[in-house]
């Protein structure tokens, strides 16, 4: 067997092309500008506003997380606990540590950072038909892959999470009825709590505080996640599900996710959920988002012996 053996020509043009790219990727994203997203900070300043949202705590692991200088990151930081957007409070289960917390201008500043970021991506993904948008998305999770010294054990499908649709509510309705009754056995009882919750959502729900999303591949819903309100602080995060063809590739943490970001973002203090203790993969991606578990009892419903359970989590 021969080994290849790069020529210095051929290493210096890969190095061009590397550079390149760089150069094309961030004039495309702004990431050239003195502020970005024409929100008044500065990348770096938007992408540690993001992680303190999404719960990265404490300083030092924003520091390694984003490898920001800390002498940096703590000048960062101090600018926003003087705009009062975050605030350092005391750790319930460490009184050593303060953690960093957002408050109420800093969620309503991530908000609109948020929105920003998603009405940018969603421009620019405009630009190109579907075929384009999935080798774009394809292409992206495969440099982020090589670059992360992850392997993918199969090439993960290019996916969207979206608002929904008309006829998504319907296809929500019996990806549910269906899967849950063909993998656990669940019948009618199971099919009409979810439609009660379903058209609950579709008549009532408030865009500002609760939402649904959509996962699509190809243009065919694959999964949903719902939130909604329970009271000013707590919201609940209600039927996920994937079909099975889009499991594997971490799409239902990714919606887990979009969850998160919006109910932080609409300033909710807790989430609940409510469960079944043989949904194994569901509670191991509850799990890993910091969900914690905080009841479990038999439900008549559940005629397997299995149990009802509630997880929360602290925002």
């Amino acid at each position: 067997m021969t080994m290849a053996i790069m020529t210095e020509a051929q290493a210096e043009q890969r190095i061009g092309a590397y550079r390149s790219f760089n150069r094309f990727y961030t004039k495309q994203v702004g990431a050239l500008n003195e502020v970005i997203l024409e929100s008044g900070y500065s990348l770096a300043e938007a992408r540690v506003l993001f992680e303190i949202a999404m719960g990265t705590d404490p300083a030092v692991a924003l520091s390694a997380k984003l490898g920001l200088d800390p002498g940096y990151l703590s000048r960062i930081l101090r600018k926003f606990e003087k705009e009062g957007l975050i605030s350092r409070q005391r750790s319930e289960g460490d009184g050593r540590r303060k953690s960093l917390v957002l408050e109420p201008e800093g969620r309503q500043r991530f908000k609109e950072l948020d929105e920003r970021s998603r009405l940018d991506a969603s421009r620019i993904l405009a630009t190109l038909d579907l075929g384009g948008q999935t080798q774009l998305i394809e292409a992206m999770s495969r440099i982020e892959s090589l670059l992360s010294g992850q392997v993918l054990a199969a090439p993960a499908p290019a996916f969207v999470i979206r608002e929904p649709r008309p006829g998504d509510l319907g296809w929500v309705l019996r990806a549910h009825a269906a899967i849950y009754s063909r993998e656990y056995g669940y019948g009618s009882d199971f099919e009409a709590l979810v439609a009660n919750i379903i058209a609950d959502f579709a008549a009532n729900h408030d865009p500002g505080k609760e939402r649904c999303w959509i996962a699509d591949i190809d243009g065919d819903p694959v999964g949903s996640i719902f939130l909604v309100k329970v009271d000013e602080e707590t919201a609940k995060l209600r039927l996920l599900i994937l079909e099975p063809k889009a499991r594997g590739f971490g799409l239902g943490r990714r919606l887990v996710q979009e969850c998160l970001r919006f109910a932080r973002g609409s300033g909710y203090r807790k989430l609940v959920l409510w469960t079944n203790s043989r949904l194994t993969a569901a509670r191991a991606i509850y799990a890993a988002a910091g969900f914690a578990l905080v009841s479990s009892a038999p439900d008549p419903m559940f005629t397997d012996g299995s149990l009802s359970e509630t997880w929360e989590l602290d925002l």
